[in-house]
C-alpha cells in the first residue's frame, strides 16, 4: 500500500480524529435535496469512509496528490471511478455533475479561499458547502458588517449563502499540526436568484471598496466617479466593512443608473 507523506507546498495537514471526521459528514443536510457530494483534497480517506457509508447521496473525490490519488485507488480498488485526480481550481466541473452537488473537505489551507471564489462563481449548482479552515478564514467567511473580519468574501457569499461557524477544531488532531487553530463551516443556499444588479460591476465594486477599507467609499471608489454618480451621498462616507449586501447591491444600482 502507498504511503502517504503530507506536503508542506500542499497546504495538507491530515486530520487524524475519527470522531471529528464523523462530525464533519454529519454537518451536510442535503439542503436543496441534492443527490451529489463531492469531496475536495481527501487525502488518506478520513473523511471519505463516512461518506461513501451514506446511503442519501453519492460521493466523488478530487485529489491534486498523485501520492493521495494512489493511495485511494489501492485502497477502494471498486471505486475508482468515483476518484478523480486532478485540480480542483481548474478543473470543469460540468464534466462531473449535470445535476447540483454539495462540496465538502478538510481543505488545503492555501487554496481556502480560491475554493471558495469558485463556489462562489458555481453558486447556483452548488446549495451545500461543509469545510475545514483556517479558524481566522473560517471567522472572516461568517462575520458580519462591523467586524474586523468582514471581507470581500463575507459580502460575496453571504449574498448568495447562509453561513454558520459549527465548531473550532484544535492542532493537536492533525498530522503535522499546524501553528493555527482550525474551524468548520457551513454555507446553505439562499433564496436569492440574482442580486437585481449587475453582478460583474457588484463584484468589481466589492473587491475595490475592500482593497482600500481603511479609506471611506468616496475615496475607495473614486474610480467609479462620473457626472452621474459625484459619491455625494451620506453612504459615501462609510467605510467597506459598515455595509451589508444590500447597501453594496444599492451603489452598484446607482453606478449602473438604475436608481
Amino acid at each position: 500500500m502507498t504511503f502517504v507523506y503530507p506536503k508542506k507546498f500542499l497546504g495538507q495537514h491530515f486530520l487524524k480524529d475519527e470522531s471529528i471526521a464523523l462530525q464533519i459528514c454529519e454537518s451536510l443536510t442535503l439542503h436543496n435535496n441534492y443527490r451529489q457530494v463531492l469531496e475536495i483534497g481527501p487525502g488518506t480517506g478520513i473523511l471519505t469512509q463516512h461518506l461513501w457509508a451514506s446511503k442519501n447521496f453519492q460521493t466523488t473525490l478530487i485529489e491534486l496528490d498523485r501520492e493521495a490519488y494512489t493511495f485511494l485507488i489501492e485502497k477502494y480498488p471498486d471505486r475508482k471511478n468515483q476518484i478523480i485526480h486532478g485540480d480542483f481550481l481548474h478543473y470543469n466541473l460540468n464534466n462531473i455533475f449535470d445535476e447540483p452537488y454539495a462540496i465538502i473537505g478538510n481543505f488545503p489551507y492555501n487554496i481556502s479561499t480560491q475554493i471558495l471564489f469558485k463556489v462562489f462563481e458555481n453558486r447556483d449548482m452548488v446549495p451545500e458547502v461543509v469545510g475545514m479552515f483556517q479558524k481566522e478564514v473560517a471567522q472572516r467567511i461568517a462575520s458580519p458588517p462591523g467586524s474586523k473580519q468582514y471581507g470581500i468574501l463575507s459580502v460575496l457569499l453571504q449574498a448568495f449563502y447562509t453561513i454558520e461557524y459549527l465548531f473550532t477544531v484544535d492542532e493537536h488532531v492533525f498530522y503535522p499540526p499546524p501553528k493555527v487553530k482550525s474551524a468548520v463551516i457551513r454555507l446553505r443556499r439562499n433564496d436569492t436568484k440574482s442580486l437585481n444588479c449587475d453582478e460583474k460591476l457588484f463584484v468589481d465594486i466589492v473587491k475595490k471598496a475592500f482593497n482600500q477599507r481603511r479609506k471611506t467609499l468616496r475615496n475607495a471608489l473614486s474610480s467609479f466617479r462620473n457626472e452621474e454618480n459625484n459619491l455625494s451621498d451620506p453612504i459615501f462616507d462609510k467605510r467597506a466593512e459598515q455595509l451589508g449586501v444590500s447597501a453594496f447591491v444599492d451603489i452598484t444600482r446607482r453606478f449602473s443608473g438604475l436608481v
